[in-house]
Order: C-alpha cells, then structure tokens, then sequence
C-alpha cells in the first residue's frame, strides 16, 4: 500500500506524488482512492485510483532509489538493445513496455537510437511509430532519473553519457 508523499509512477501520467488517500463517490459508488499530482506535466493534474482495484493500482510502482538509478546507469552500456525487426510486433512490444514503465525501457531506448544512426547513415529516418515510442521512452525514463537525482530533464542524457564515458566504455 502506498502512502501520502510516497512518489511513485503511474502509466502515462509518469512520476507522480501521492497527495491523499480519499473516500470518494464516483457514479454511485463510494471507494477509496489515491489521489495522485503528476510531478511534471500537469501539476493542476489529480489523478483518482481505485485502492483496491488491482489492475490499476498494479500499474502505479514506487519510483527506484538513487542508488538504483546510479546502478542502472552504470549497467547501460552493458545493456543489449531491444530489437524487434517485424513492425507490427514492435509496435506490440513495445506499447507493453512503455504500459510497464520498467527497465525495459532503457534496452528499448538503446534500441531505437541505434536503428536511427543506422538509418541516418543511410540518410533514411525512423519510421514515425519508433519515433514516438523512442521519444515516449526517453520521456517516462528522463523523469524518473530527474525526480530521483533531483536534476531537470534536460540534464538527465549529459549525467547519463558522463557517468559511462567516466566508466571507461564509449
């Protein structure tokens, strides 16, 4: 069970802090919810989640502690990417993992950046479906990595590229 204050992700809302656990009425029905402020986009936002509705409280997880995050980063390099070469299976694939949240991400991410040199270098794009789900990716992870190293999004890729090159691997 979650707590006021505790910060957590939730689906395509992404970082989100519990504000309150409330009893409220919805068409006829009165139940408990969490009441979550999206840290990011929307801070006028409040989300209403169902305590005890187990298939959306499943998609709300605790955001990962800074010594995780710094783990992760220190794995990336090392991390093999995510390639699914069938377009419509990605497409699947890929919705799931950005549904999830989770590390996936980053192999996603790495994924889809690496087609893209290698499309660039044949002065092709990506197709815009990889696009959206690279720029989607790169958005649910960069606010998490934010939130926790307490860094604005836009810092986020520089610490990342900085920590690995410091690791020696290029």
């Amino acid at each position: 069970m979650f707590q006021v204050n505790d910060s957590v992700l939730y689906g395509a809302q992404g970082v989100c802090t519990v504000v309150e656990i409330v009893e409220k009425e919805f068409g006829g029905v009165s139940a408990e919810y969490y009441v979550l402020c999206p840290v990011f986009d929307g801070k006028d936002t409040r989300v209403f989640v169902p305590v005890h509705n187990k298939a959306l409280t499943a998609k709300m997880r605790r955001v990962l502690s800074k010594k995780e995050v710094l783990e992760i980063v220190g794995q990336m390099a090392d991390m093999e990417p995510y390639w699914i070469g069938d377009e419509n299976e990605r497409k699947v694939r890929y919705k799931e993992i950005l549904a999830r949240g989770d590390r996936s991400l980053i192999r996603l991410i790495k994924a889809l950046y690496l087609h893209g040199q290698k499309l660039e270098a044949e002065g092709k794009k990506l197709h815009i479906a990889d696009s959206h789900f690279l720029k989607d990716a790169e958005k649910a992870l960069y606010d998490e990595f934010a939130h926790v190293l307490e860094l604005q999004r836009g810092e986020v890729l520089p610490f990342i590229v900085s920590r690995i090159e410091k690791s020696g691997v290029k």
